[in-house]
Order: C-alpha cells, then sequence, then structure tokens
C-alpha cells in the first residue's frame, strides 16, 4: 500500500448507512488512534481501556441513540485493509463481550504506520479528511481537542459563497434566533449561513435548508444544542446547562419562534428539519416529530 491508496482506503471507508443517518464510529475511532500516536506514540490499544472514550466520543459529536456501540467500528475496521486485531473475532453480536473477555487490541497496520511515519504530512491529511467528509467545520476544532490531535495543516472546505448570500438576504442579514447584526465599513460580522441538513451528508446549498445564525448559534446548532421543530419553534435541549450568560444567549429563546425568512418559500423544509431533530439533536424529540 502507498500513500495514494491509504488516503482513497480512508475516503471510502465502508460506513454503515441506513438512509441519511449518522454513523461517524469510524471516522471517530481513526481519528482518536491517530491522536494517541502522535501524543504518546501507542500504536496498538486494549480495547477495555478506551472503551469509555469511544463512548464519549460518539456521544458528543454522533448522533443521540438509546446506546452506542464503540465495539462495531473496533473490529469492523479490520475490512478496510488499514486495522488489524491481536486477536480473530467470530463474525457475531457479541463483539464487546468478546473483545473484552479476551483482552483485545487493535490499531493500525504495521504498513500504516509506516507511511504516517514516512510522510510528516500524511496524518493531517488524513484528519482533514475524515472531518470533511463526515462533520461540518463547526465541529471541527473541538473533535480534534476531544482526541488530542494538532494539525500543522488544518484545510477548510471551499463553501458555496452564493449559499451564504442566499440565506442571509432571506433572514435579512440578521441571526434567525436571536436578531444579532453587526457590521463593520458595510461588512457583515460573526452571522453565517448554516446547513439544517449537513452538507455532507447531502443537504443541499438551498434556502429551505438554510438559517442565518450567528456564530455562536451556528455552533450550538451544530452541536445539538437546540433545535428547530416543524412550527419553526426553539427547542433547547434538556440536557443543555451553563453558568453566566446562559439564559441570556440560550435558555431564553427555548419555546420561542425563529425570526423567519421574508419569504414563506424560504422557511425551512420539513425534511430537512426532521433530519436535524433525528440525526443532530440531543434532546427529547418524542413530541416534536
Amino acid at each position: 500500500m502507498n500513500k495514494t491508496e491509504l488516503l482513497k482506503r480512508i475516503s471510502n471507508l465502508s460506513v454503515w448507512k441506513k438512509g441519511d443517518q449518522r454513523a461517524p464510529h469510524k471516522p471517530l475511532l481513526i481519528l482518536f488512534a491517530l491522536g494517541q500516536w502522535q501524543l504518546t506514540g501507542q500504536r496498538h490499544f486494549l480495547y477495555v481501556n478506551v472503551k469509555p472514550k469511544l463512548v464519549e466520543l460518539l456521544t458528543e459529536f454522533g448522533p443521540k441513540r438509546k446506546s452506542y456501540h464503540p465495539e462495531q467500528p473496533f473490529v469492523r475496521l479490520e475490512r478496510d485493509g488499514i486495522w488489524e486485531l491481536d486477536k480473530s473475532i467470530l463474525m457475531s453480536d457479541s463483539f464487546n463481550k468478546s473483545l473484552i473477555d479476551y483482552h483485545v487490541s487493535g490499531g493500525f497496520t504495521e504498513e500504516v504506520y509506516q507511511l504516517l511515519e514516512s510522510d510528516g504530512a500524511l496524518l493531517d491529511q488524513i484528519a482533514n479528511s475524515l472531518l470533511e467528509q463526515h462533520f461540518p467545520e463547526t465541529l471541527h476544532n473541538e473533535i480534534l481537542q476531544s482526541v488530542g490531535l494538532q494539525l500543522i495543516y488544518y484545510r477548510r472546505r471551499k463553501r458555496n459563497p452564493e449559499f451564504r448570500e442566499k440565506v442571509l438576504s432571506a433572514y435579512q442579514y440578521q441571526c434567525a434566533i436571536c436578531g444579532f447584526q453587526v457590521k463593520l465599513n458595510q461588512q457583515l460580522i460573526g452571522l453565517e449561513a448554516a446547513h439544517i441538513k449537513w452538507h455532507n451528508i447531502g443537504g443541499p446549498d438551498t434556502e429551505e435548508n438554510g438559517l442565518a445564525l450567528c456564530a455562536l448559534h451556528h455552533n450550538l446548532f451544530d452541536r445539538g444544542v437546540f433545535a428547530v421543530s416543524h412550527d419553526y419553534k426553539i427547542h433547547v435541549s434538556e440536557h443543555a446547562i451553563g453558568k453566566g450568560s446562559f439564559n441570556d444567549f440560550v435558555k431564553r429563546y427555548d419555546k420561542r419562534l425563529i425570526c423567519k425568512p421574508k419569504q414563506k418559500n424560504y422557511l425551512p423544509s420539513e425534511e430537512f428539519i426532521h433530519w436535524h431533530l433525528k440525526e443532530v439533536y440531543k434532546g427529547d424529540i418524542e413530541n416534536m416529530l
């Protein structure tokens, strides 16, 4: 395997798919393993020791689920030709028990580590590829910090300038949550066009898939701290807590209507609202769907 082949395998990971549901298990495991190698030089990891951290990553950066299964990527990443286990595991539903009972370790193959050591830019390229493909830009720094990765070169995805202009114009150049608007020399500062259904999941660059949000509310929206329901009300997760200005900047907007766009056909689409509620929002959605 050479560098090109490795990057191709990273780009074409066999990620579990069911419709447009998110499954960031393998990307998060790879980023974690890269972070550990960069920080400590550790190459293989005893599953029972890293399981809590993997659950934490899935809880924080994956969709809300009744249970999380870090054992699945730990075993199934072998199929992608970049990961290995030190003991064989039968392909069954009891991966978690087997990995713990048999003290199984996993890590990148020796071939992968040789490539990483011979090319100082490769780690950055792998990390950038995973972040771009599976997460919005607002989460990239938090993910990197959580896995302990420091990149020399961080590549920002090229944004569609027309999408930003269309969405900001639709919302009359103010945050749909708090009404924030600041200009300096006629240039808008801190106001962004957020995708409701993430662009890397197939969300289109259209007004009905966009919200004009200040930088703070954009980050909180992508983290699932709040969502917008089908009746265009703001719902703050019951799990979100804070101090200081939390009530002023977040909690006070709970159950309020968004600042609606100037034209009805620019209102958020039910399809995209539904996706965000199911795949991003960290609160209770039983009475919202």
